[in-house]
């Protein structure tokens, strides 16, 4: 393995370890333990920018199970190493943040910070993996720990039920993904990402290559939070504020972005790839941002913002596909923007929405409250963080000196040149991309001041705030003012980060243009008096007066009542599922052992028997049996008697005699077939059985009238002739059927293979010792647990308690 593949390990490997260092240094907030992972990555990852920035890639391979052409695959290039840095740099920022945030006294840090470590790993394992297969694992990881995140305050009823819905719908569109890599294999014969590419060419004609494309984008969709599957994304905002600023700004909700860009070079040009991805995208912006206008919680506010935000990015990623269409055309170079503008928003938005969480975090922890309802006047008590917060909220609105200024506008050229495409029927349709972006950027605006001034502007209301307000520690100011302060130095040099970074992205995601340095724009902030610039003036301005008159125009919400939203045809889904499980479960979860019995051998006689039928495998070939003799005859006669006579018998004491009856004749059997050992062993079990049914017995009811019916008794008497008559088929079957030579020979031998005279015990002890021995220390736990059991006297007054 290479360094590469145990620092992805190391996270993962840091998580397991993270509570041992709890208990050696008990007054120690783990944070400063665990700030040291993220730390050593990102630096481990800084150092190949300038390599990658050349134009170097670098891959390492380690084989794991060939066969199946599952390797351990790394593939580090421009657009791996930008989520790299976001993972590990964020990372590190979001648990600097947490030793201040969160209380050792109070909270289980060890499974914070081994859960937070879990999940960095994975992001790591999913950004780097080049294998489809491995990548699908490390995949559902994000899930697991994210999962575990959110309901990191699991004792809390809201805690739960996000982790939940999160969890359901991530993993529901993560099968989805694993269904389309695999016929990805199916059709490109391999599970590299890179190979797949190479043959995008020869893939666009496979008849699976369309339903591929739309189960993966169903994954990538559930992932970031898209259109109608951003649901999940506000209910997750339970978790604790780290949390939120990781997972929901910087990491888990890029996922899907980093999937769409990842195989761009396999599908884009494609029209079914870019009308699914730019127009799922674009409506997510506008819903998203119109939704969150609306909100009340801090919290709230900022996942709908997120999903906006998100949406925007991946709707730029769907226009910037078209570039793969028809080659490097004039045409198809201008959409070339589009991709460029993905990535440069999609580092802006990891700065801005990271500094915002971290502020709503301050907010809540140092005031009490999330609600903007009890909220105002703070920046009187806070001035620090008002002024991270309107760095922060400026540049999600999109407005100069900051860099999602920069960003914004290269989205507007986006959707503007896209209302010029001649491609996918544009001609038509593409109006509707700057209209609708521009309308979700004006409540853009809107819920970014309102995140601002209802918050620190305003009356202030002492009377409803559960604490006395009061700035932060600077110990938690530390990140904040840090992503504050990259996002107005990228605002002024954002040429250099498009050098070490997003051109590296962009030769990534467009292998197929060979001169990428003529594609990628030069940044600035002024050019001219442009649309772009009218659509952002327009922006503020109706924004602005959007804010001023909201109590006027927020009646449009009751158009969408709460009842009729999908998050509402979600829950109906959830209890409408529970309640046909739960009719379902009960008509047969009957608490009758015969029923179970029932449906287990008549699964298996049908799967069983019906496939031994169709498939012609039932022959019974007697020529080279040994003749049957009369005795032989008379015993099978007495067991088929004993048999028969069980059903019918009206006394357990019978059936239990019934039963020996067949045992003993099996021993009579064994005896004649010159087993003397086996007839001993059989003998031993028959008869302990046979004394355990007795004992049973005296602890069980008497047999009623409706168990002695023939409603009762007819389907046993069914199930038992026919799996009696199976076993026998499939007895006389295999005996007719000799596919190998008989391994007996060998074990004849065994006096000199192992120094035995008796086959069966040389068997067990020297043949197959190993498992013999496996099994004696299972017998040997079983035989402690057992005695710990008997033993172990609960303390004086506890059985009372209980029954309390």
């Amino acid at each position: 393995m290479t360094l590469i593949h145990y620092l992805i390990l190391m996270p993962i490997l840091a998580a397991a370890f993270i509570p041992l260092l709890g208990v050696g240094a008990p007054k120690l907030h783990l944070g400063w333990g665990a700030i040291t992972v993220p730390i050593l990555l990102f630096s481990f990852f800084v150092s190949y920018v300038p390599a990658i920035a050349s134009g170097d890639v670098f891959s390492a391979s380690v084989a794991w199970m060939q066969a199946l052409d599952l390797h351990f695959a790394i593939h580090l290039d421009g657009l791996s190493l930008i989520f790299t840095l976001l993972i590990t740099g964020i990372g590190s920022l979001v648990v600097l943040y947490s030793i201040f945030y969160m209380s050792k006294e109070r909270e289980s840090l060890a499974h914070f910070y081994a859960y937070l470590l879990l999940f960095m790993g994975a992001m790591l394992g999913v950004v780097l993996s080049d294998n489809l297969m491995v990548l699908y694992l490390f995949w559902e990881l994000t899930s697991v720990s994210s999962f575990l995140l959110i309901a990191f305050w699991f004792r809390r009823k809201n805690s739960r039920y996000g982790a939940q819905k999160s969890f359901l719908i991530t993993v529901g569109g993560g099968i989805s993904m694993l269904v389309g890599f695999i016929m990805l294999h199916v059709m490109s014969g391999t599970n590299s990402i890179q190979e797949i590419i190479a043959m995008r060419d020869t893939l666009h004609e496979h008849s699976l290559f369309v339903p591929a494309l739309v189960l993966i984008l169903i994954g990538a969709f559930t992932k970031s939070a898209q259109f109608p599957f951003h649901i999940w994304l506000p209910d997750a905002m339970e978790a604790p504020t780290p949390v939120s600023a990781y997972l929901h700004s910087a990491t888990m909700v890029k996922a899907g972005l980093f999937l769409v860009a990842r195989f761009t070079p396999v599908f884009g040009g494609e029209a079914t790839w870019f009308w699914l991805v730019s127009g799922v995208g674009i409506f997510t912006m506008f819903w998203g941002s119109f939704s969150a206008v609306k909100q009340k919680d801090l919290k709230a506010l900022l996942a709908y913002s997120t999903i906006s935000q998100l949406g925007l990015i991946m709707s730029l990623f769907g226009l910037g596909s078209a570039a793969l269409q028809g080659g490097a055309s004039t045409e198809s170079v201008l959409y070339t923007k589009a991709i460029f503008a993905a990535l440069f928003h999609l580092v802006n938005h990891s700065t801005f929405k990271g500094a915002l969480f971290m502020i709503v975090g301050i907010v809540d922890h140092e005031v009490g409250t999330r609600d903007l309802r009890k909220l105002g006047g703070l920046i009187a008590f806070m001035p620090v963080t008002f002024s991270l917060a309107v760095i922060s909220s400026f540049s999600m609105a999109g407005l100069p000196p900051f860099n999602g200024f920069l960003s914004k506008e290269m989205f507007f050229t986006a959707v503007l040149n896209a209302n010029q495409m001649t491609l996918f029927s544009m001609e038509t349709w593409g109006l509707l991309f700057p209209i609708v972006a521009w309308i979700g950027s004006v409540f853009t605006f809107a819920y970014s001041m309102i995140l601002v001034f209802r918050t620190f502007l305003g009356p202030y209301r002492r009377e409803k705030l559960e604490k006395t307000p009061h700035e932060a520690p600077i110990g938690m100011l530390i990140s904040p003012i840090i992503l504050c302060g990259l996002i107005v130095l990228v605002f002024f040099m954002p040429n250099q980060l498009s050098h070490y970074l997003l051109s590296p992205a962009m030769n990534s995601i467009l292998p197929t243009y060979a001169n990428m340095d003529g594609l990628i724009p030069h940044i600035s902030a002024w050019h001219g008096f442009n649309l772009e610039l009218l659509m952002t003036i327009g922006v503020a301005v109706i924004g602005a007066v959007a804010v001023k008159t909201l109590r006027y125009w927020y009646l449009v919400y009751d158009f969408f009542p709460e009842h009729r939203s999908i998050d509402s045809g979600y829950r109906w889904m959830l209890s409408a599922g529970e309640r046909l499980s739960h009719q379902a479960t009960s008509r047969y979860m009957t608490g009758f052992l015969r029923h179970y019995l029932y449906y287990i051998y008549g699964f298996l006689l049908l799967i069983t028997g019906g496939t031994l039928l169709l498939s012609g495998s039932i022959i019974i070939d007697p020529s080279g049996d040994a003749p049957v003799a009369v005795y032989e005859v008379i015993i099978v006669l007495v067991m088929a008697a004993a048999a028969i006579g069980i059903p019918f018998t009206k006394s357990r004491m019978t059936a239990a005699l019934l039963n020996g009856v067949l045992g003993y004749s099996i021993a009579i059997f064994f005896v004649l077939f010159r087993a003397p050992d086996l007839a001993l062993t059989q003998l031993v079990v028959e008869t302990v059985t046979t004394v355990l049914f007795l004992l049973c017995f005296h602890h069980l009811p008497e047999w009623s009238r409706e168990e002695r019916s023939l409603k009762v008794r007819l389907p046993k008497l069914l199930v038992s002739i026919g799996m009696g008559a199976l076993t026998v088929l499939i007895a006389l079957s295999v005996q007719g059927n000799r596919l190998f030579d008989s391994i007996s020979s060998y074990f004849e031998d065994s006096y000199d293979l192992a120094g035995g005279r008796n086959i069966v015990n040389s068997i067990l002890g020297d043949f197959r010792a190993f498992d013999t021995m496996l099994e004696v220390v299972v017998l040997f736990i079983a035989g402690i647990g057992v005695y710990t059991l008997v033993t172990l006297k609960a303390p004086k007054g506890e059985d009372e308690r209980e029954r309390e």
